[in-house]
C-alpha cells in the first residue's frame, strides 16, 4: 500500500492471477500466507508455491480446507521439496506443540490429554477479525463437505491405548479451571489427531488421545453463549441467514467480531492460557496391564491470540523452516505444526517470544 514504509521490496499479488503468484514465489523461500478466509482464497497460493519451489505456512484455522490440502497436495508437495505447513497461528501451535511438550515431559508413554483454554481480557473486553467469522460461518454451514473429504481419504480412527478417554457433556462444569466449559469448535482437534497419525505412521510413536474444551465462564455467560449458538445454528444452514451472519457481524456476536478487529487496548489487555492435564503409564509399564499410573499437567500462555500470538508464532515457525530445514521431515509434504518441527527448536523460539511451554505440576 502507498502508505506502507519499509526498506524491504513490496511485491504485489493476486491469488486471481496465477502469474503474479508464480512471480512472487520465484522471489521467496519461504511465503507467510494470510489470506483468508483460506476455502476461497487460500489453494492458489498453496500451488503456486508447489509449483514455484516456495516453502508455505499459513495460519489457517479451516479443518476442510487443511485436510483438502494435505490430501490433494501432499504427494506434489513431497516431490517438489516443498513444505506446506498449515495452522502456524493460535490455530494450532499452541494445542499441537503443547501436545507434543507435554508427551516429551511425561516420564513415561502419554496416552490422553484434555486441554482448556481461558481467554482473559480487560475492561474493553476482547475481540477478533471479521475474516474469523467468516471461515466461522462457512465452514459450519459446509460441515457435510468435511465429513465426505474424511470418508474420501478414509480416515480412520486412531488406535486407543490406554483406558478410553470419555467425552465430556456440550456444557459442563469443570473443576480443573473451576468454571463452565464447552468443547472448543475450532481445528486444534482436527490438527493435532493428524499429528498424531503422521508420528504414528512415520516414527511408530505412540498415539495420544485428545479432547479440547474452553472455558466460558459462569451460568450468565453460558446462557448467552447458547442463544446466540443456537441463533448461529439455524442462520448458518440457510444463504439469507449467512448473508445476514457476514454482513453483521457484530450484531450476531455480541460485539466480539468485528469489520474493524480488536482495538491496540483490547489487545494489550489480552491473553490466553491453555492448560493441557495429561495421563499415562510410567517408563517400563506394560500399556495393556492396569490403568495409567502417572499425570502430569503443563500449560502454555501468551498474548492476545489473534493478532500478537498468531504473528510471532507463524513468524518463528517461518524461521525454523529457514535455519532448521534439516530437522524437518523427508523433502517435503502438507504437514501440520507438530508433525512438522518435532525435532526442530521451534518451542524454545517460541518460549523467547512471548508464548511460555511450562510444567505446572506432577502428580
Amino acid at each position: 500500500m502507498p502508505e506502507l514504509r519499509t526498506d524491504v521490496e513490496v511485491i504485489v499479488a493476486d491469488v486471481s492471477m496465477e502469474e503474479s503468484l508464480a512471480l512472487m514465489c520465484q522471489q521467496a523461500v519461504v511465503v507467510l500466507n494470510c489470506v483468508g478466509p483460506y476455502r476461497f482464497f487460500g489453494e492458489p497460493v498453496v500451488k503456486a508455491c508447489i509449483e514455484n519451489g516456495a516453502h508455505c505456512i499459513d495460519i489457517c484455522g479451516e479443518p476442510q480446507f487443511l485436510e483438502r490440502m494435505h490430501c490433494e497436495y501432499h504427494s506434489q508437495a513431497m516431490e517438489r521439496g516443498v513444505y506446506v505447513i498449515g495452522s502456524c497461528g493460535f490455530d494450532s501451535i499452541p494445542a499441537d506443540l503443547g501436545v507434543l511438550y507435554t508427551q516429551r515431559e511425561l516420564k513415561g508413554t502419554l496416552t490422553a490429554v484434555e486441554s482448556f483454554l481461558t481467554i482473559s481480557a480487560g475492561p474493553e473486553g476482547g475481540g477478533g477479525h471479521d475474516a474469523t467469522w467468516q471461515s466461522a460461518v462457512y465452514g459450519f454451514a459446509d460441515g457435510g463437505a468435511l465429513r465426505k473429504l474424511r470418508r474420501k481419504m478414509g480416515v480412520k480412527p486412531l488406535p486407543v491405548v490406554g483406558p478410553k478417554l470419555k467425552t465430556r457433556g456440550s456444557v459442563f462444569f469443570s473443576k480443573e479451571i473451576d468454571q463452565y466449559c464447552i468443547p472448543f469448535m475450532g481445528s486444534d482437534p482436527s490438527v493435532v489427531r493428524r499429528t498424531q497419525r503422521c508420528l504414528l505412521d512415520e516414527e511408530q510413536k505412540s498415539p495420544v488421545q485428545y479432547s479440547a474444551y474452553v472455558g466460558v465462564g459462569g451460568w450468565f455467560s453460558v446462557a448467552k453463549l447458547m442463544c446466540g449458538g443456537l441463533l448461529f445454528w439455524f442462520l448458518v444452514k440457510f444463504s439469507l441467514g449467512r448473508k445476514l451472519l457476514t454482513t453483521f457481524p457484530s450484531f450476531f456476536s455480541f460485539g466480539m467480531f468485528t469489520k474493524e478487529g480488536p482495538s491496540l487496548k483490547q489487545m494489550d489487555d489480552t491473553s490466553f492460557c491453555m492448560t493441557f492435564f495429561g495421563e499415562g503409564y510410567t517408563e517400563g509399564k506394560d500399556l495393556s496391564q492396569g490403568r495409567p499410573d502417572t499425570k502430569i499437567c503443563t500449560q502454555v500462555i501468551g498474548p492476545e491470540p489473534g493478532y500478537v500470538a498468531t504473528p510471532a508464532a507463524m513468524v518463528q515457525a517461518a524461521i525454523t523452516v529457514l535455519t532448521e530445514l534439516h530437522s524437518l521431515p523427508h523433502r517435503g509434504g502438507v504437514y501440520t505444526p507438530a508433525a512438522a518441527f518435532t525435532k526442530t527448536r521451534l518451542i524454545e523460539r517460541l518460549n523467547t517470544h512471548g508464548i511460555k511451554f511450562s510444567v505446572r505440576s506432577y502428580p
